[in-house]
């Protein structure tokens, strides 16, 4: 089964008025914050292409979420490393979710959410579904609006600390970074809570 609106239809057919993706990115990095969407598709305007991002090409998702600033009703936000390691990634995530869907110009009445969990919480009737950044159209608008949303506040994030190599790996683990960790040592940007963050830290006392 590909990509398509029939969650939405479903839900709309069901009463529901209104119906939103949401999705979030950034759980796995390192640094930065996390960062999910909310974003509510116009049924007659869907643009052609939408897939979850991870399978798009980054010139793609820069062309789709340019897009869908135009044509459809988005909200991203964010949750702060300070979030996250004042609560959990999880639960960071989970804050992110809320503000996006609460940040909508108009309130939607219902949301699809990628993964098998609902925010504690949580504003509006919803319902999750597992992969839904390859199955439902709204999750994975989401999910390209918070993958590239993000990537361009790594981006900036990069031009004041370039050692870490932010703007190619958006502060994940990759092998570079964690060696810039080791000789430069960690930023204010950085997770304390995460593992490889913390045993850092943990090394200079």
């Amino acid at each position: 089964m590909g990509q398509d609106f029939e969650f939405e239809r479903a839900a709309m057919a069901d009463g529901a008025l209104r119906v939103v993706g949401v999705d979030e990115v950034g759980r796995g990095p390192l640094a930065g914050p996390v960062t999910a969407a909310a974003v509510w598709l116009d049924p007659n305007a869907i643009p052609e292409g939408l897939n979850d991002s991870k399978k798009l090409s980054a010139k793609k998702r820069d062309a789709l979420y340019a897009e869908l600033l135009q044509v459809a009703d988005v909200s991203i936000a964010h949750a702060t490393v300070e979030e996250i390691d004042e609560h959990n990634i999880l639960r960071a995530s989970h804050i992110a979710m809320i503000r996006a869907v609460e940040g909508l110009a108009v309130a939607p009445d219902y949301a699809l959410i990628d993964g098998n969990m609902v925010p504690r919480g949580f504003p509006i009737q919803s319902q999750t579904i597992i992969k839904g950044d390859a199955r439902s159209v709204s999750i994975s608008a989401a999910s390209i609006m918070a993958k590239v949303c993000r990537d361009y506040v790594m981006v900036d994030l990069a031009q004041q600390h370039p050692e870490y190599g932010w703007d190619s790996n958006a502060g994940y683990p990759s092998k570079s970074h964690k060696n810039a960790l080791l000789k430069y040592g960690v930023t204010p940007h950085h997770r304390r809570s995460f593992k490889p963050v913390h045993n850092i830290l943990y090394q200079e006392k």
